[in-house]
């Protein structure tokens, strides 16, 4: 392979590469005004770049800016238009928020949001006003905010260590790395401290204690080397998007992947932040995994929930987050770098629960040697690895304890109740069949109630042997040294059997649960695979999520327009904390919401909106009874797929109604055809003869003497035209149901289009008296090849409707001209035109262009016209003039007229 086939981009990714343009195009776009600390001028920088595109005709909206009294910022909001604050009432106060609806309704060009990591009050949409600025983003408006270093998420411990305070109001760094524009705002320490001073930053008693604390100058320099690190992180970034966007040289590739090890304790979140900060700096992805051995799985409530919050903290700063079982964590771990080509592995540093065990960093080393191993330091005052103790485990719940202790105990009972039935028949047994018995007591135990109750059951059988079996008998002491090897054998294989019997245990555990996720998931799908309706996808979910996750669902559909409709009233009684607004916010933003997101998060419910790769079908909305099971990756996993699987068959039903209209639909025309055609034959025959006998005794009545009263020749007359109109119908109904059925052969000549024309016009003679018809079709057209007559019926129709919709006296134009390859042939009128909306549908079958007209007609003439064109491979289109009344174009294709023989031009032209 070439080199230039080697550097030719990839189609795939290409395409990828448009449809994250697309996607990013039609999102608003995010400036971000990044400082230090406050007051380096992030606001007033960004209102002055306010100021100048007001000035330049633009209409910056100002939606909130904190000026903090500072007049020289305040002067900047002179001229800019500032929205209202919303009132919140707060612990009987009243106060203000960014107002987002009022803001959306705008749908401003540009709107200025500050303080990013502003923590909005309860009773907003929002908890983060970062969110805001997200659904700001997403309805395409672009927004200017401002962030200070200390509010980013990655980087929070690092300066609560440096600073001793720890901010609480954070942004996550997804945010910041999606910004389009960040603009460094700096100032130097110096500087700043001057501001300080000087109060141009807080009030001259605040300012005071600032720089006592916060703002202390060894603190400044710090900060200000984190957000131009930072700054410049950023920077290497877009350099290198440029770049692959650019195409330019070889295709970049990391190849410093990162994988976080989530474990118990405290440390954890200083792994995960850590982790982010370093893939952040390396420009790479990152996952973080949590193992879950037997002994984590014993840990207290309270700890699990803070390893969960720790996965959902790596979840929020971009890393792929996963938990797996295992016996021992490094395995485990090192077979997921391995099998996602993760070269890093962060682990944290610290002691080990037993001083003799191979610490943790060896045991990685030992592993995997090609790998990158990171040990990231603890806080200070924080503690160094999981510690079980006694205390912590009473700290534990009671049914936990005392199910723990039950096994321990009942692992004891079964030792010695072994050893007192074995006893009658001691003389009888000898001393290595009793011993295997103790073994095989050990062995039960581990497998019912695991490895700690083995531990007991195996000291106590031990202890139980020696004193009855052992001689001299019903004592502790023993006259064969030997008997120390046996004891020593008995414990070490007891220990070993027990600790491999508790580990079959727990895997037999983990591959229990594992067949039950899989089974859930497949008597799901095979259920709804058979379904038809809505209402059992509805009832069968419920079941599901209710077995599953022991929770409440109700699905809720959209009607045509986009609106979720209510639930039925017994739905309704099973969760009266739903929400429709906030489903409808989860369905309009294809985003969850309610308890456990970042939306509404007090909300006791959770709204999943069910989405296809078509549209958004619905949102399921569900209310669990323990709600920390939403933070767990693997059952949220699981229910994404419980609602995929939802939404696969709502659309599915979808289409299949779809199907089912189609096909009644074109059984009824089969049917409509199949009568229209028995009709019109049966008609026909009568109807000659009615037509036959209304022009006889037309005749016979003019040539009469003495002539017949005026009334009865009016009758007769009557009579005449209303058969010869009949036969016009019928005549109608059977070209119709001729080209319906597919019995029309062309007969397809090359004829000039001014003959059909002129017979046209003749055969509509009455039906265009009393209007002034004008032709315009030039003598040097070329020959069309198509069928005369039935081009001829076209324009007769055409006529026709002309004649009998526009009032006497109006203009009826008939044109033909060369158009590139297309000959265009238009009957246009003056008259009243079409109705609005209606210039295709007056080409359906038995459509008229007003359905109450007492002008007669069955509404098949321009049906008829538009297929006769499209058998010739033309096109016929409708409309109305600009300057009043109907237009009719038929465009039929020009082709390669045969030449005409020297012979006949010379007879013509003679």
């Amino acid at each position: 392979m070439s080199l230039e086939e080697n550097l030719r981009p990839d189609p795939d990714a290409l395409l990828a590469q448009v449809q994250a343009q697309e996607r990013k195009a039609a999102r608003g776009k995010l400036r971000v005004y990044f400082g230090a600390s406050a007051g380096v001028g992030k606001t007033y920088a960004m209102l002055v770049a306010a100021q100048e595109l007001r000035a330049a005709g633009r209409h910056p909206l100002v939606g909130v800016v904190e000026t903090h009294g500072r007049p020289e910022t305040e002067a900047l909001l002179t001229g800019l238009e500032m929205l209202p604050r919303k009132p919140i009432e707060y612990r009987g106060r009243s106060l203000s928020e960014f107002d987002i609806d009022a803001a959306l309704q705008r749908r401003p060009e540009l709107i200025l949001v500050d303080e990013l990591a502003h923590s909005n009050l309860p009773g907003a949409r929002h908890p983060k006003r970062w969110q805001d600025v997200e659904e700001l983003l997403g309805a395409g408006i672009d927004v200017f905010t401002t962030v200070n270093v200390q509010h980013l998420e990655s980087l929070n411990d690092v300066i609560g260590g440096i600073t001793g305070i720890r901010v609480g109001e954070t942004v996550p760094d997804t945010v910041f790395d999606q910004a389009d524009e960040l603009v460094l705002v700096d100032l130097p320490v110096e500087e700043l401290l001057t501001r300080m001073k000087e109060g141009k930053v807080y009030q001259p008693p605040q300012a005071e204690r600032a720089t006592q604390n916060f703002f202390r100058k060894g603190n400044l320099i710090a900060l200000r080397e984190l957000a131009l690190r930072r700054t410049a992180d950023r920077i290497e970034t877009d350099v290198r998007a440029y770049r692959v966007e650019q195409s330019i040289g070889t295709v970049w590739k990391t190849g410093a992947a990162l994988l976080a090890c989530v474990g118990p304790g405290a440390q954890a979140e200083r792994v995960v932040r850590s982790s982010a900060r370093l893939a952040g700096q390396l420009g790479a992805e990152w996952h973080a995994v949590y193992v879950e051995t037997p002994s984590l799985q014993r840990l207290p409530d309270q700890q699990r929930e803070q390893i969960l919050r720790a996965l959902k903290l790596a979840q929020d700063l971009g890393a792929v987050t996963a938990v797996m079982a295992g016996s021992q964590v490094e395995p485990v771990a090192v077979d997921y770098a391995r099998s996602h080509n993760l070269s890093k592995i962060a682990i944290g540093h610290g002691g080990e629960i037993w001083p003799w065990r191979q610490p943790r960093s060896r045991r990685f080393e030992r592993l995997a040697p090609d790998i990158d191993l990171i040990e990231v330091g603890a806080a200070e005052g924080a503690e160094h690895g999981p510690r079980f103790s006694l205390a912590a485990l009473h700290a534990g719940p009671p049914v936990a304890l005392r199910k723990r202790l039950l096994g321990h105990g009942v692992a004891a009972l079964a030792s010695f109740g072994m050893a007192l039935a074995a006893l009658p028949a001691a003389d009888y047994l000898d001393r290595a069949n009793i011993a295997m018995l103790v073994l095989l007591i050990v062995l039960m135990t581990a497998m019912t109630f695991g490895r700690g109750p083995s531990v007991t059951a195996t000291c106590v059988g031990v202890i139980s042997f020696d004193f009855f079996f052992v001689p001299p008998r019903f004592t502790f002491a023993f006259s064969d040294v030997q008997y120390v090897v046996t004891f020593g054998v008995m414990l070490a294989v007891g220990l070993i059997t027990g600790h491999l019997a508790a580990g079959l245990r727990f895997q037999a555990w983990v591959a229990s649960r594992r067949e039950g996720r899989v089974r859930a998931l497949y008597e799901f799908s095979r259920a709804l695979s058979g379904v038809l309706q809505r209402e059992q996808i509805h009832q069968l979910t419920r079941d599901a999520i209710g077995r599953t996750f022991g929770a409440r669902a109700v699905l809720l559909l959209p009607d045509a327009g986009g609106h979720l409709l209510p639930p039925q009233e017994e739905q309704a009684s099973l969760m009266p904390e739903l929400d429709l607004a906030i489903a409808q916010w989860a369905f309009d933003h294809d985003a969850s919401a309610g308890m456990g997101t970042d939306t509404l998060p007090g909300s006791p419910v959770f709204y999943l909106p069910l989405m296809t790769q078509m549209r958004t079908r619905g949102v399921l909305a569900i209310e669990a009874e323990e709600p920390r099971w939403l933070l767990a990756p693997e059952e949220r996993r699981q229910l994404d797929m419980f609602a995929a699987l939802a939404a696969i068959a709502l659309e599915r039903v979808h289409y299949i109604e779809v199907a089912q209209g189609a096909l009644v639909r074109i059984e009824s025309e089969r049917l409509r055809n199949s009568l229209l055609a028995a009709l019109s034959h049966d008609l026909r025959t009568p109807l000659t003869s009615l037509v036959a006998l209304a022009e006889s005794l037309g005749e016979s009545l003019a040539g009469s003497s003495p002539p017949l009263p005026s009334a009865q020749r009016a009758t007769a007359q009557a009579l005449r035209d209303e058969s010869a109109r009949m036969r016009i119908m019928v005549a109608n109904l059977v070209d119709m149901a001729r080209i319906q059925s597919g019995d029309v052969r062309l007969n397809l000549q090359w004829h000039a289009v001014g003959e059909v024309i002129g017979a046209a016009l003749r055969n509509n003679q009455a039906a265009l008296a009393g209007h002034h018809v004008v032709t315009r079709v030039p003598d040097d057209l070329p020959l069309v090849q198509f069928d005369a007559v039935l081009i001829e019926r076209v324009l007769s129709n055409l006529l026709e409707n002309a004649g009998k919709y526009t009032p006497p006296g109006s203009t009826v134009t008939v044109s033909a001209a060369v158009r590139g390859a297309q000959l265009e042939i238009g009957v246009f009128d003056n008259g009243p035109g079409l109705p609005q909306g209606q210039e295709e549908a007056v080409f359906d079958k038995f459509t008229r262009g007003d359905r109450e007209s007492a002008t007669p007609g069955v509404g098949l003439g321009l049906a008829i016209c538009r297929a006769i064109v499209q058998a010739h491979g033309g096109t016929i289109r409708a409309g109305n003039q600009p300057g009043g009344g109907a237009a009719f174009v038929v465009e039929l294709a020009l082709g390669t007229p045969p030449a005409v023989p020297a012979a006949m031009q010379a007879e013509e032209h003679g």
